[in-house]
């Protein structure tokens, strides 16, 4: 099955041809196509659309350009079992989304495959409804996209859909301030403000704000969730049982089967420039007239899955996948176990990579993936144990109906991240330390998935980087780390690539506080625009007193949860 994207980046190509010869023509050509905004949002994702919605709330002009042909990112392409860690700590725009999605399953016409009742027996989906703010948490991936839109219609958002920043010449700057940025179609969008609503940060480093990718050590922000992690924390989504790495077991002169990446892990708590694993986070159905079979891909090669037939063999017979449940007899489909959805190890280009490269990088995950799903429903070498699980599933016929039922979002868990006045840190997550100037909270999970598959000293196959840590409550995130430093882009605001180490990302980079931020990042903008300053010159009780009025929750909860060698 071919992909939609591989069609549509060679019409991209044909686009960045056209841009070359637009960016070099006369100025005048371009102050024809130039439009002018208040605010100019780059990034279809969640935080793009509740950014555009609360600058019109405010009475400004926004445009919301996105790459994406669908918008609300992960929220709307398969990332329905949502990671809300404390409800509490969710409030303005994000909780509204929740709420117009529990208005849609209110309704009896929503439940076309499974009864309402059914749905929410299930253990894990019992926490989909919370009856007492009117708020539905687990969805569909279409769902997610009717209420985005929902919210696009209301406000009469203007969005330009696939439009992509050119990234080598398409960001002009007057000294500090951004002033325009034009797309490979040659799109100019002039603003007042601007905001990076992207998962890969590709204005904030357009406009040469600084940034950082991979992991940090711990003993660069003193934290403990850091950098290399075989001993500390990596306890989950490892390998069970021994499983031999070499194309000849026992033979190291052979080489590695694929999906092993190199010999050794690193030095504990090192940093590096490894990036947390990335996967389609898929929809599938069990409903017979709903489900359509997994298909093998082209370019499908087996040998790419010798470890997985390997972990069956050694006797690890787990399902590899995490269906969690969602309406209608779907599921939000997500990593689980020693080789599963996750692509370990094959994305540490993409933060930085070229738009060409990095669409090699997503059909080499498709391929994977596609071809892992197919195997194992399919292949002889998997237990018929597992086959005969998988046979009753297939991807959701009326997902993603544009893709072939495939999500058409990859799941981008962390590219750049910004490096600002303020970096949040495991100690924010903790409440060791309690920024003064809050714009919202996260509360979920220190979560950081798989970055290196590597040989042990005995000769075993073993993955690296899975941390997964409490928090013990909400923490605040500074707005100060959405900003710029001072002394850079000085109208720009950065809900999502914000500045934060790994290990904190691996808390904050969820949809719910994603949106939260976008939220608070429109607020600023729209302030300091009425206030003729820079972002990083906007007094927060001015930014504060328009947060709480618009619902925003930003007051810490819980005891501070100290390092274990402070206990």
């Amino acid at each position: 099955m071919k992909n939609l994207s591989t069609t549509f980046f060679r019409t991209l190509l044909a686009l960045s041809l056209a841009a070359a010869a637009v960016l070099t023509s006369p100025s005048p050509l371009l102050a024809q196509e130039t439009k002018q905004y208040d605010l100019v949002i780059y990034g279809g994702t969640s935080a793009g659309v509740i950014a555009a919605v609360q600058a019109k709330q405010m009475g400004k002009s926004v445009a919301l350009v996105s790459p994406d042909q669908h918008l609300g990112g992960l929220s709307s392409s398969g990332l329905g079992l949502t990671d809300s860690g404390r409800q509490n700590a969710i409030g303005g725009l994000s909780q509204e989304f929740y709420h117009r999605v529990y208005q849609h399953y209110a309704q009896e016409d929503a439940w076309k495959h499974q009864a309402k009742q059914q749905f929410l027996a299930q253990a894990e989906a019992r926490r989909a409804s919370n009856e007492s703010n009117q708020t539905w948490w687990i969805f569909e991936p279409h769902v997610a996209e009717k209420v985005f839109e929902s919210f696009v219609a209301e406000y009469s958002l203007p969005v330009f859909r696939g439009e992509f920043l050119h990234r080598e010449k398409g960001v002009q700057m007057d000294g500090q301030k951004i002033k325009a940025i034009t797309t490979l179609s040659g799109k100019t969008f002039a603003g007042k403000m601007f905001i990076d609503a992207t998962y890969e940060g590709d204005l904030l480093a357009a406009a040469g704000v600084s940034f950082t990718t991979g992991r940090e050590s711990n003993a660069k922000y003193g934290e403990i969730g850091n950098g290399v992690e075989v001993a500390m924390n990596n306890k989950n989504h490892r390998f069970r049982v021994a499983v031999d790495p070499y194309v000849k077991p026992g033979d190291p002169t052979s080489g590695l089967v694929w999906g092993v990446h190199n010999n050794g892990p690193g030095e504990e708590g090192t940093g590096d420039n490894r990036i947390q694993a990335y996967c389609y986070r898929m929809c599938m159905s069990r409903i017979p007239e709903n489900r359509v079979p997994f298909p093998k891909p082209e370019g499908y090669d087996d040998a790419m899955f010798e470890l997985l037939f390997r972990n069956f063999e050694a006797g690890d017979l787990r399902v590899p996948l995490h269906p969690g449940p969602a309406p209608n007899g779907k599921t939000d489909t997500n990593n689980n176990g020693a080789f599963s959805t996750d692509n370990i190890g094959m994305n540490y280009d993409y933060p930085e990579a070229s738009y060409e490269q990095r669409e090699a990088i997503l059909q080499q995950h498709t391929l994977y993936q596609q071809g892992l799903m197919w195997t194992l429903a399919n292949h002889p070498r998997v237990p018929q144990s597992v086959r005969d699980a998988m046979a009753k599933w297939g991807l959701a016929k009326d997902e993603f109906v544009e893709n072939n039922h495939w999500p058409y979002q990859i799941y981008v868990r962390e590219a750049r991240r910004m490096v600002s006045d303020y970096v949040q840190t495991e100690s924010d997550c903790r409440r060791l330390r309690l920024c003064e100037d809050s714009v919202g909270l996260g509360s979920y999970n220190m979560d950081s998935h798989n970055t290196q598959r590597f040989v042990t000293a005995e000769g075993t196959v073993q993955n690296e980087g899975d941390v997964q840590v409490a928090t013990g409550g909400s923490y605040a995130i500074s707005y100060r780390s959405i900003v710029p430093k001072k002394g850079e882009a000085e109208n720009l605001l950065v809900p999502v690539c914000l500045s934060s180490s790994h290990i904190a990302y691996g808390s904050i980079r969820m949809e719910p506080v994603f949106m939260i931020l976008g939220q608070s990042a429109a607020t600023a903008a729209s302030l300091a625009i009425d206030q003729e300053l820079a972002v990083q010159d906007l007094s927060y009780a001015d930014l504060q007193k328009q947060l709480v009025q618009d619902g925003q929750q930003l007051v810490a909860s819980g005891k501070p949860l100290p390092y274990p060698n402070d206990e």
